[in-house]
């Protein structure tokens, strides 16, 4: 069959911008080795080609005019979206199956009358959030727990059907490429021998919530603390970032707060990785840090890191407090970055690699042999929908709440997703406590709070209303 695929993320021959970019190329591959004819629309960049091959069967076509950089894609003239929904609708009218990747492409009335899926990537951007809210397909795939329940209880509070529709699907790692690998071209790579140093690796965009500044405070007390001055941490630089002046200026933020705590020699700024590399570049890494906040619906850098032999060392935020247990990756709470350079550094002075244990654990749930398998019977099957019946549920005085899937009970208080940042209001704390499952308003009144006040948490993003 004829499958269109849309990407608003621009794409690119041999390399990939993220992780949602890398599974998008490992989908459509697989379809085409089903025998599929595969078209994949992206937006259109300054160096990407006109047209280019992933595979004799897909063809991407880098012709869509959002607007770049990232981020506000939808930032463009009317012109730009008239021609786009053309060129969408266009294409469209000729398939059996359109697959929107991560939810972007906001405008059903192009595929009322075709099979559609979306995947959501992230439960972040402003785009993949309207996208949920605007969904019209057949089936929305989801990548982890934590985001079906994220999108269940925002968008699925007015569509009582979307939780039917919806389908977890988590990411799935080829762990025979991502094993521990001797280094070979990724040291033509690298401006430094990474086997004279103790490394750290932070594999992340340049995000604010992704972790740099919380790399940057662990890597001052690795040095300046636990004295080991042979770390070096090693930072990929994205792709395009003289084009991009907000990236530049993270970048220049970066190295300034690195000068002024003294670490300059331990920061290694070096090229974007290529995909195939990664196997290598995470292998010679001694601890991977992803200590950001960045709302993860999966986080792949992590679990392919521990795939290499190298351990993760990350924030309990969203999907990584789930995806593995406790006693199987080091986690710390947000923001505690002693706990964190406590755990790295006796990683680093062990020498320690990945255990068994969990490397079985990977192996089990998040195989892209099983990914694979269950994106092609999503998109082989669906089916024209109708649209989901919006209906809306009042909040009254029979209205039972619980603590919200974004939010979780930590030692320092309720962390808060969006927020960022703990809350220890005695009463809030007292009532999830006491009321795991969920309480009414007969119960928060015995803890002495009033409908105002559990309102306001409600607005605040701290509890949500059940159905």
């Amino acid at each position: 069959m004829k499958i269109v695929m849309f990407s608003i993320t621009p794409l690119f021959p041999d390399h990939d911008l993220g992780g949602a970019q890398k599974h998008l190329r490992l989908i459509a591959l697989h379809l085409a080795e089903r025998g599929h004819e595969i078209t994949v629309l992206c937006t259109r960049r300054a160096d990407t080609p006109a047209r280019f091959n992933w595979h004799p069967r897909v063809v991407v076509k880098p012709i869509l005019a959002f607007k770049q950089p990232f981020p506000a894609p939808y930032d463009t003239p009317a012109f730009n979206i008239a021609n786009l929904v053309y060129d969408v609708a266009s294409h469209v009218a000729q398939a059996d199956r359109f697959y929107i990747h991560d939810g972007e492409f906001v405008f059903a009335f192009v595929y009322r009358q075709t099979p559609t899926i979306v995947s959501l990537r992230d439960n972040v951007y402003p785009e993949t959030i309207q996208g949920a809210f605007q969904f019209q397909g057949h089936r929305l795939i989801l990548i982890s727990e934590y985001a079906r329940a994220f999108f269940t209880h925002t968008a699925g509070r007015f569509f009582p059907e979307l939780p039917e529709r919806m389908v977890v699907i988590h990411n799935g790692i080829d762990w025979s490429r991502f094993r521990p690998t001797p280094p070979g071209r990724i040291l033509d790579l690298l401006p430094i021998d990474p086997r004279a140093y103790r490394i750290v690796l932070h594999p992340h965009r340049p995000e604010e919530t992704k972790g740099m500044w919380q790399t940057i405070h662990v890597v001052d007390r690795l040095v300046h603390h636990e004295g080991m001055t042979d770390v070096r941490v090693l930072v990929p630089t994205w792709l395009g970032t003289k084009a991009d002046p907000g990236v530049s200026d993270f970048y220049a933020r970066a190295r300034r707060v690195i000068a002024d705590r003294g670490l300059t020699d331990h920061f290694i700024f070096h090229d974007w990785v290529p995909a195939d590399l990664l196997p290598e570049y995470y292998s010679l890494g001694g601890v991977t840090l992803a200590l950001g906040s960045f709302v993860e619906s999966f986080g792949n850098a992590v679990y392919e890191s521990l795939g290499c032999g190298t351990p993760s060392v990350v924030a309990r935020i969203s999907s990584h407090r789930e995806l593995l247990p406790e006693h199987l990756i080091d986690k710390v709470d947000f923001d505690d970055d002693e706990a964190a350079a406590s755990i790295a550094a006796s990683i680093l002075r062990e020498g320690r690699r990945t255990s068994p244990e969990t490397l079985a654990y990977l192996h089990e749930h998040y195989s892209i042999e099983r990914q694979l398998a269950a994106y092609a019977e999503v998109i082989e099957n669906a089916r024209v929908a109708l649209p989901p019946r919006f209906q809306l549920t009042p909040i009254t005085a029979a209205t039972r709440y619980r603590l919200a899937p974004w939010c979780y009970r930590a030692r320092r208080g309720i962390y808060h997703d969006y927020r960022a940042d703990y809350t220890e209001t005695p009463q809030l704390l007292a009532l999830v406590d006491a009321h795991p499952e969920g309480f009414s308003t007969a119960d928060a009144a015995a803890f002495g709070v009033d409908q105002g006040q559990i309102e306001a948490w409600m607005r605040e993003g701290y509890i949500v209303p059940l159905g």
